[in-house]
């Protein structure tokens, strides 16, 4: 059974701490939720379950806690996956093998973070009297892996690549530059759920050129060159899109966009960010396409660096990705990220039929996910 995505929203995204710091995972989620379902009139009884991505929640079953705020009645089921930054991407996976498996019709899938109100972790004391201690993550890999951060496996990632800073910060003003401009032409207002008010994303800066991020000092250590510019935020926000089958689309005349395929794919753990280049070269060729016949490609921006050792191994010019700026510009809502790659190809290629689009992030632990779309009209 073919899986169709028909309709795609999601929050605005915050900076942590900022506009959204008050709004917990299940109501930003819940939210995006409600609006997605409304836009092509699905009801609670079509909805065969809500899946959504999420890594550093409150525990528990975010989907199903989101599903039932957002009115979608008992009835409706709920699931929560971590696949880590593409948790959101793999979601919309799970709800296309779904389909394909003929075990429903209709999906709400996507994901959701909220590091402003996140939980703290703290170990168990292993004897008494040891006080609890703080740590800010699970593993990525097993200690003889080394385990980097997300930040100094940038940084290596884009030494061994030979990506220089200048083209770092060049990449970073322009996705900052499309951002800025794709916000005042209001290409990014019909996806926005406002949510507690907000109806805007808070990072997009204006007036951040290269000469201004070449000032930046590195961020991850003497000799780096990823800096608080050229990365990524942390960042709140939820995106959710509406999967179903042909038959429920066709039956009731809406565009949207075919999910043709996807692939997932291993790396060393301690070269995360390159996760995305085997998962694309193996979905284009068991696919028989090249980039060249894809429209619009979305790659999740975590570090310039990282983004330019891929594009560079793809041989895929860096203007070709992200055309309204990516989350260096907009944020990176963790378990979210994946999911506003195809809410943004959903802007894009909804009045394009014929088009494919591709949709591509890097995980912690090694990993990459990509997803291929193909536009249809009504």
């Amino acid at each position: 059974m073919t899986a169709v995505i028909v309709a795609a929203r999601r929050s605005p995204i915050g900076t942590v701490g900022k506009s959204l710091r008050s709004v917990p995972a299940d109501q930003l989620a819940a939210a995006v939720l409600t609006a997605t379902a409304d836009d092509v009139r699905l009801a609670a009884a079509d909805i065969d379950d809500v899946i959504l991505g999420n890594l550093m929640g409150p525990g528990g079953n975010t989907a199903r806690v989101a599903a039932l705020r957002a009115g979608l009645g008992e009835s409706v089921p709920g699931l929560t996956i971590d696949r880590q930054c593409a948790s959101g991407l793999e979601a919309i996976n799970l709800a296309a093998a779904q389909l394909a498996a003929g075990r429903g019709h209709a999906y709400l899938a996507g994901g959701v973070e909220s590091p402003s109100t996140a939980p703290w972790r703290a170990e168990r004391p292993r004897t008494p009297g040891e006080p609890p201690r703080f740590y800010p993550r699970a593993p990525f890999a097993p200690a003889s892996y080394g385990d980097p951060e997300m930040g100094p496996a940038a940084d290596a990632l884009a030494a061994a690549a030979g990506i220089s800073r200048q083209r770092q910060d060049e990449y970073a003003a322009a996705s900052h530059a499309r951002a800025v401009a794709a916000q005042r032409s209001g290409a990014f207002d019909r996806e926005i759920v406002p949510v507690a008010g907000v109806t805007t994303d808070d990072r997009p800066r204006p007036g951040f050129g290269v000469g201004r991020l070449s000032r930046l000092p590195a961020a991850f250590g003497p000799g780096g060159t990823a800096t608080a510019g050229n990365s990524c935020g942390v960042n709140d926000g939820a995106a959710v899109v509406a999967v179903v089958s042909e038959k429920w689309r066709a039956q009731r005349w809406l565009p949207g966009l075919r999910i043709v395929d996807w692939a997932v794919a291993g790396v060393d753990p301690r070269r995360p960010g390159f996760g995305p280049v085997p998962a694309i070269q193996t979905l284009l060729r068991r696919n028989g396409l090249t980039l060249d016949q894809v429209s619009t490609v979305e790659f999740n921006e975590a570090f310039a660096g990282q983004v330019l050792a891929c594009l560079d191994a793809l041989d895929l010019s860096w203007q070709r990705v992200c055309p309204d700026g990516g989350a260096i510009a907009l944020g990176h809502p963790w378990g979210a990220s994946g999911a506003v790659l195809m809410v943004r190809l959903f802007s894009q290629l909804i009045n394009k039929p014929g088009a494919y689009g591709l949709a591509a992030i890097a995980s912690g632990g090694g990993l990459g996910v990509a997803t291929l779309v193909r536009s249809v009209s009504a």
